[in-house]
């Protein structure tokens, strides 16, 4: 394996659905495939088809591109040898050769929502709009359904002196996406073959499985059944999990290619419709072109200017029968014209663009929503609301941002914002204290980028909702000491913050209490509440008007409470925050990134002095390269490195792994505290890793805390690159 390049390569479509892979073209992961499809946006993630086995025959010899590792442990056939380049932008594109030929292949997932916009927080962009009931609730409307398509485009192009013949096996299966599949008697596959192209469906004990089919510009398909055993995964042996796949072939296309000629493929969710305009190779074009088109729109970019400069390996050229590289670049990362010194605007452009994938459909709530991470998060409340100023605020999409902020509101209960949205037919998760009070923040940080104060309006009860269910008590024993102002919890066999990792049913951190951040978060709610009631007083409205102003003076006063009990915090011998205050009134005096959530809110308790001596030991203890660590590494219960099984994993998830979405908080706080100074940090390894490591075009999870901070977890996080983008407009000058 040391010679396979297994960075990896990821193509979403904004409903769920997905394709990804590594740049050698070997599956490492459960989670590589080509055609993964949300049936049920953006959940049921299913793998319909693996991937197209590809051999190429010139002059009499036929020469295998694929590459599989096998549970023998050996690796056959080994076409990565073959691969001379690989690129990212505009679309994924591999190239294959030898001397006298080459063979390129590139992937596009086309953009799912075909019906209007998702900007708008819903279908279409009037789709999602607040409107009063008879009894003054709120509620959400639906106007129009969307149309939602679900689709892989492929291309091949062959350049050589001789004719040559591509064959194209499929590799298909029907299953979750968490799971391996494997060959049983009670598995089969239904195929119809129709005039250039195929309909699949999977049999499982005499119930059908999810239709799909593909369809093809040129070639003869070949119905030639059987089971290919025993793939190998390495990743996910590396992980502790199952690590062995079957996958089924029903049959192969061949295509006779002159040189310069391609042909192009499409695969499809759903039966064949005869209706569809014929498939040819400017289909492709096309689908390269909408996606400019939409993300110029998005973005207010130039069209010409998206993806012209690409994340790949680089190009290479051909001396005799050996291959000799040229070039190998990451994207450059110095343009003095870009708004972050050192980072160009290609590379903002590029993590502009890897936000959006994050953006997707939620067909349960008809709306907006944002996956956590690819590959196997689905959409998190409090992951959504810490990425919201990333993925919206920052690059503009106040629509966006509005019917996200929406659909949190409405489905608030009991003073608490869902953490989690189920399938048609469920009820929201409501297991965080954080997430409330983020939704809150986040609607802050909204109302000053746009000063919509409509909005406000709108969802001040929402906010009044919050505040008195805190007050008063709700879900977990959330409540506030009445003694200092101050938010506990006290509820077992649950995490309610961030920090959220549970074995067997025990908290890792459990962190019951009143933990830091969140009382940090309560001061900051409070202050809004003030300033908005404040506001809403000035509109005439009759007596509400004198209610409102009463109501500020009370949310003041009893910010004014917290923050003075927010002194309760301050450790004089660490001259950093305590973690915890715990239920008995103990104090938790770890070293955690907590303390710097605290000082990064947009209203802040804390004194100048405070805030520069926990920043001085966070960025002496915590801060690495890619991000701040969960625990410093002097603790005794710091847990370096991010590996084992799935306990030792989950064991090490908040104990000193690094997450480099706290770079953000980290990056803040110090522009508040130390203005004077730059922030000690170089983005360079960051960036780097971004451009050129571990998933090409976005930004890991979690690195281990220990050196050489090796990324691991989802290879694709929200938070990560929303804090990012966050921070890079706030460098301009």
């Amino acid at each position: 394996m040391a010679n396979l390049d297994t960075r990896e390569w990821l193509l979403t479509n904004g409903l769920g659905s997905f394709a990804s892979g590594t740049v050698s073209d070997i599956r490492t992961r459960t989670y590589h495939g080509w055609f993964f499809a949300a049936t049920n946006p953006p959940s049921g993630r299913t793998l319909l088809l693996s991937h197209l086995e590809a051999s190429l025959e010139v002059e009499g010899k036929v020469v295998p591109l694929g590459t599989n590792y096998w549970d023998s442990s050996r690796i056959e056939p080994t076409g990565y040898q073959l691969l001379r380049s690989f690129e990212l932008n505009p679309v994924s594109k591999w190239v294959w050769g030898q001397n006298h030929w080459q063979l390129s292949r590139q992937l596009i997932m086309p953009y799912g929502l075909e019906q209007g916009s998702i900007e708008a927080g819903g279908q279409g962009r009037d789709a999602m709009n607040r409107v009063s009931t008879s009894k003054g609730e709120n509620s959400l409307q639906s106007s129009s359904s969307p149309t939602l398509c679900h689709r892989l485009l492929i291309q091949y192009r062959y350049e050589g002196r001789e004719v040559g013949i591509l064959r194209l096996r499929l590799l298909i299966g029907d299953r979750d996406f968490h799971y391996q599949q494997t060959a049983s008697p009670e598995l089969h596959f239904s195929q119809i073959l129709l005039p250039q192209q195929v309909c699949l469906q999977a049999i499982v004990a005499g119930k059908f499985g999810t239709p799909w089919h593909l369809r093809w510009t040129q070639g003869e398909y070949q119905a030639d059944a059987v089971w290919y055993w025993n793939y190998r995964l390495l990743e996910e042996t590396k992980r502790g999990l199952g690590d062995r796949e079957d996958l089924y072939s029903p049959g192969y296309l061949t295509v006779t290619l002159q040189p310069g000629d391609c042909v192009t493929l499409e695969v499809r969710l759903g039966f064949p419709d005869l209706k569809l305009a014929p498939l040819s190779d400017d289909t492709f074009i096309e689908a390269i072109e909408a996606e400019q088109e939409r993300l110029s729109q998005i973005f207010g970019w130039d069209r010409e200017g998206i993806g012209d400069r690409g994340l790949g390996t680089g190009d290479w050229e051909v001396e005799g029968d050996e291959e000799v590289p040229i070039t190998h670049y990451p994207l450059p990362i110095t343009n003095s014209q870009c708004p972050m010194p050192n980072a160009p605007c290609p590379i903002l452009q590029q993590l502009l663009k890897a936000s959006d994938q994050f953006i997707v459909y939620r067909a349960s709530i008809a709306g907006p929503t944002v996956i956590a991470g690819y590959h196997w998060f689905n959409d998190w409340g409090r992951d959504t609301l810490l990425a919201l100023p990333g993925l919206a605020l920052v690059p503009k999409r106040f629509e966006l941002a509005k019917g996200l902020l929406r659909t949190f509101g409405y489905y608030c209960r009991q003073g608490l914002i869902p953490n989690a949205f189920p399938d048609v037919g469920g009820e929201p998760f409501y297991n965080s204290i954080d997430a409330a009070l983020l939704w809150i923040e986040t609607l802050g940080l909204y109302l000053e980028a746009t000063e919509d104060w409509e909005f406000l309006a709108e969802q001040f009860p929402v906010v009044q909702q919050i505040h008195k269910a805190f007050v008063g008590g709700t879900r977990y024993n959330i409540h506030v000491d009445a003694t200092d102002g101050l938010v506990g919890w006290e509820a077992l066999g649950v995490a309610l913050t961030w920090m959220d990792a549970v074995v067997g049913g025990e908290p890792v951190t459990p962190r019951l209490g009143k933990p830091v951040e969140i009382n940090a978060l309560w001061y900051s709610a409070l202050c809004w509440l003030s300033q908005w009631a404040e506001r809403l007083s000035k509109i005439p409205n009759g007596n509400s008007s004198e209610r409102l102003a009463k109501q500020a003076q009370r949310y003041a006063q009893q910010a004014q409470q917290v923050k003075n009990s927010l002194q309760k915090f301050w450790n004089p011998k660490l001259s950093y925050f305590y973690d915890t205050i715990e239920l008995d009134d103990g104090r938790n005096s770890q070293i955690r990134p907590n303390a710097v959530l605290a000082l990064s809110l947009h209203h802040c308790g804390f004194s100048q002095q405070q805030g520069r001596e926990v920043l001085a030991l966070a960025a002496s203890s915590l801060l690495t390269p890619y991000g701040l660590r969960s625990l410093a590494p002097s603790d005794p219960q710091y847990i370096g490195k991010y590996q084992g099984t799935p306990e030792q994993r989950d064991r090490a998830y908040h104990q000193g792994t690094v997450w480099s979405w706290l770079i953000g908080p980290f990056i803040r706080a110090w522009q508040r505290f130390y203005p004077e100074a730059a922030p000690p940090f170089d983005w360079q390894p960051l960036l780097k890793h971004f451009s050129s490591d571990a998933c090409l075009g976005s930004i890991s999870e979690i690195f281990d805390g220990d050196e050489p901070h090796i990324p691991k977890g989802a290879i694709a996080q929200a938070w990560s690159v929303a804090e990012v983008i966050r921070y890079l407009p706030k460098s301009q000058g």
